[in-house]
C-alpha cells in the first residue's frame, strides 16, 4: 500500500476559519477575554497597562505607549521573534491544526469583542512647578512659549476613566494638547522614563506645531520632536514635526508646506536612526534640505545642544547656517 504525504498548507484563512482572532490574543496574551479596557504589554517590560483592542475589518492591539499595532499573528510573531510564516505555523501547532498532540478542545472559544471608540486620554492639570520651568529653561522654553504650544503639567493621567499614572518629582509627566475630533487628542510625555516615554491616542497623520505656524514664511524646519520645535521657535524660527520619529508626512502636507514656505529643511537626530531615518526621506523627496548638528558638539539634536553650549552660542550657530541656506 502506498502513503500518500500532503503538506499543510498553513495560511490565516486556514486557521481563523477554526479559531478566532479573540481565541489566539487571549491564549498568547492569557488574560481570560477582551474588552474595552488597557492591557499591559507582553512584548516589552511595562508595568503600565497602555495596549487597547479595536477592529478595524480584523482585530488589532495597540500600545500607546510606542505606537505599535498588530494583528494576532503579529503578536506571535513579536513574542516569539519570528516571522510571519513562522507565527502562523505556532499558531496552527499550539492550537492542534496540524495533527499534534495538542487539542483544540481544550482552548474554549473566546467571545467575539465589540467595537471599542479610540482610546480616552484625560489628565489633572497643575501649575507648573518652579523645578519643572527650570527643566524647560534649560532647552531655552519659557512658561510663555509653553503656553502657546499648549504643553500642560500633568498631576494624574486616565486612560479610558482609569487612573494610569501620577507625577512625582523623579517622573514629571507633559501633556501635548493636539486638538479635538471626538475626544481630545493628547500626547502624553515622560522625559525620565527610559522605554514608554509617550502616550498618545492621535492619528499617524497628526502633525506636531502645525497650530502655530505663521501662514507663510521663507523657511520652515521639520524636525522629530514638540521639544525641538519649541527651542527653534524661541528663535523665531517656524517647525514642525510629524506624530513620530520612525513617520514622515504625506505628500499632500508636505506639497502644502512647499506653497507656504520657500525652503523646507529636514533636522534629525544626528545618530544612527536619525541618519537613516533622513536618507529614507531623501530618496523621495531629494528637493528637501537635509541638516544636523555636527557630532563634535558631543549633542544629537537642538534641545541637547542647548543643553549643553548655552542659548548665545546656539544662536551664532543657527545665524550662521541660515545665512548660508537663505542666500
Amino acid at each position: 500500500m502506498v502513503t500518500l504525504n500532503f503538506e499543510l498548507n498553513i495560511t490565516e484563512d486556514f486557521i481563523l476559519d477554526k479559531v478566532s482572532e479573540e481565541t489566539i490574543f487571549c491564549y498568547y496574551m492569557q488574560i481570560p477575554a477582551i474588552t474595552k479596557k488597557l492591557y499591559k504589554s507582553v512584548v516589552r517590560k511595562d508595568h503600565k497597562v497602555t495596549c487597547g483592542f479595536f477592529r478595524k475589518s480584523r482585530l488589532y492591539l495597540k500600545d500607546f505607549a510606542n505606537g505599535d499595532c498588530y494583528d494576532c499573528f503579529g503578536l506571535v510573531s513579536r513574542l516569539y521573534g519570528c516571522n510571519y510564516y513562522k507565527a502562523l505555523e505556532i499558531v496552527a501547532n499550539d492550537f492542534g491544526l496540524t495533527n499534534n498532540k495538542n487539542s483544540l478542545q481544550q482552548i474554549p472559544q473566546a467571545e467575539r469583542f465589540k467595537e471599542s471608540k479610540r482610546c480616552i486620554i484625560q489628565i489633572e492639570k497643575q501649575e507648573f512647578p518652579e523645578w519643572q520651568l527650570k527643566w524647560w529653561s534649560q532647552y531655552g522654553i519659557t512658561k510663555e512659549i509653553l503656553d502657546e504650544s499648549r504643553v500642560y503639567s500633568c498631576k494624574s493621567v486616565f486612560l479610558n476613566g482609569e487612573l494610569n499614572s501620577q507625577s512625582t518629582t523623579k517622573c514629571p509627566i507633559y501633556g501635548y494638547y493636539m486638538g479635538k475630533d471626538d475626544v481630545e487628542l493628547w500626547r502624553i510625555y515622560y522625559p525620565t522614563r527610559t522605554s514608554g516615554r509617550f502616550i498618545s491616542n492621535t492619528s499617524a497623520k497628526l502633525i506636531q506645531g502645525y497650530q502655530q505656524l505663521t501662514e507663510k514664511g521663507k523657511l520652515l524646519v521639520i524636525t522629530k520632536s514638540m521639544k525641538d520645535i519649541m527651542v527653534l521657535y524661541s528663535f523665531g524660527i517656524p517647525a514642525v514635526a510629524p506624530n513620530s520619529e520612525h513617520l514622515f508626512m504625506s505628500d499632500e502636507q508636505l506639497e502644502m508646506f512647499k506653497c507656504r514656505f520657500d525652503k523646507i529643511v529636514v533636522l534629525y537626530d544626528n545618530d544612527y536612526a536619525g541618519i537613516c531615518n533622513m536618507n529614507k526621506i531623501k530618496k523621495k523627496h531629494p528637493e528637501l534640505i537635509y541638516s544636523w548638528i555636527p557630532r563634535s558638539y558631543g549633542a544629537k539634536d537642538i534641545s541637547d545642544l542647548h543643553k549643553l553650549v548655552g542659548r548665545n552660542k546656539v544662536k551664532s550657530i543657527i545665524v550662521n547656517y541660515l545665512k548660508k541656506i537663505l542666500l
